[in-house]
């Protein structure tokens, strides 16, 4: 490959597999969705539904497309699906323009809490804009206090409650949040982005007897392409019945233009894969790991918000070396080559672009293969390259934190004990796969 953008394709597929992903919203996808994206589906324009197209030459996308609004369907067991959106957060926007009017009150979880900027995070987001927004905070020990979300709910009275989640690493009670939807008489829309592939594998709880609509990603703990899939209820179906059509429309004319036919067919094969007994084993696989990864950073000394995860997920809780230290810590930890996210944590002193925490997830781990073992040797791996910046705070007058921060960058980029643990890394990583089924 002689051009340079496949010069820095195969540079992207080196580095990611000498190192070791640990964001949680990332994951490898089987060669065969692989394959499908490089397809020739990309060069077909198909605006519209199945049957009522605005482009002819569509009977092949049109069974694409019915395929795997079918295999959704069947696998979550519900009546309704739209594998059209693009992604997240446009699915969720569709979700909302479907059903709320501006003006109304949304209700979703904080970003600081756990939740996602599309669940009406004030003033700087479509929802947070053009919706009352109405933003639920975490209660003790870091978990939904339903209790004060009930008396949230009921001052406010919102049309739309979102039970989903980014950052938050514990089961959501959906039934819980379906107590407060009929209390004020609001649609519950379930965001289970990250926390599909859990679901399906039977290692969280469905939200299909509880809520009206569900969006997921699919991508994350599914192992899909990047897309999203906006599913209905039979209970959001008998609240209202033309509930599908109304997303339809949210879609497309509302929101979007033609389809991106590869992933659509990307969707379908994702989901066969995850229709297979092979995947509950890897969602088994996946909580194992989280769990392990959880404790040996708790044994070696650092704080978990929460105290620890339920899901696929955790988040390092890193206020005892000083707000903002999430930067320094991800990037060093980059450096070693083990890749996480800086991350809010709850009542955050910092700030999104210097946050105190660090977000930890196990979905691509666990897909090249890795178990306990590595689990266990990589958290300690964390551990030290904690210990090895811990003494590099950041100033607190915000006008020098550039300044400190490309610094700490230069001087990490050649640290010896960082680039020696590189080699460890890469040792490790190169062991295994990228997928491994």
């Amino acid at each position: 490959m002689s051009d340079l953008v496949y010069q820095l394709i195969e540079q992207e597929e080196k580095r990611q597999l000498e190192k070791i992903g640990l964001i949680p919203s990332e994951n490898h996808m089987s060669p065969q969705v692989t394959g499908v994206l490089a397809s020739c589906l990309s060069s077909k324009y198909s605006e519209g539904y199945p049957g009522k197209r605005y482009y002819e030459g569509n009977q092949i996308i049109d069974q694409l497309e019915n395929l795997a609004i079918d295999r959704a369907k069947t696998l979550f067991g519900v009546p309704f699906a739209n594998v059209q959106a693009y992604s997240g957060s446009p699915a969720n926007s569709a979700i909302q323009f479907a059903l709320l009017e501006p003006g109304d009150a949304l209700m979703g979880m904080s970003l600081g809490g756990g939740g996602h900027l599309t669940h009406g995070h004030p003033k700087v987001t479509f929802s947070g804009t053009h919706y009352r927004s109405i933003q639920y905070e975490l209660g003790e020990n870091a978990r939904i206090d339903f209790d004060r979300v009930l008396a949230l709910a009921e001052q406010h009275q919102p049309k739309m409650i979102i039970a989903g989640t980014t950052s938050y690493p514990f089961t959501l009670d959906f039934s819980r949040f379906r107590e407060v939807a009929d209390a004020v008489g609001a649609w519950l829309v379930a965001d289970t982005s990250h926390i599909t592939g859990l679901i399906i594998g039977g290692e969280h709880p469905s939200p299909v007897p509880y809520a009206d609509v569900i969006m997921t990603t699919t991508h994350k703990t599914l192992r899909g392409p990047r897309g999203a899939i906006i599913l209905v209820t039979e209970r959001g179906l008998e609240r209202d019945p033309k509930l599908g059509g109304r997303i339809d429309k949210a879609i497309i004319p509302g929101l979007q233009g033609g389809p991106h036919n590869a992933t659509t067919a990307g969707i379908a094969v994702a989901l066969e894969e995850a229709a297979q007994p092979g995947f509950r084993q890897y969602a088994h696989q996946m909580r194992r790991n989280a769990d392990t990864l959880a404790a040996t950073l708790c044994a070696e000394g650092l704080k978990l918000v929460g105290g620890g995860t339920e899901n696929h997920l955790m988040v390092v809780d890193l206020m005892p070396y000083g707000v903002g230290s999430g930067t320094q810590v991800a990037y060093a930890m980059d450096v070693a080559g083990m890749y996480a996210n800086r991350n809010t944590i709850p009542d955050e002193p910092g700030s999104p672009f210097y946050p105190s925490g660090l977000r930890l997830g196990t979905p691509m781990v666990t897909t090249r293969g890795m178990k306990e073992t590595e689990m266990a040797q990589i958290g300690r791996w964390i551990a030290q390259v904690v210990e090895h910046v811990k003494d590099e705070i950041l100033p607190e007058d915000p006008k020098q934190r550039t300044a400190f921060v490309k610094a700490f960058k230069a001087q990490a980029d050649q640290d010896p004990f960082l680039l020696s643990m590189r080699d460890d890394v890469k040792a490790l990583a190169t062991q295994f796969p990228l997928f491994q089924a």
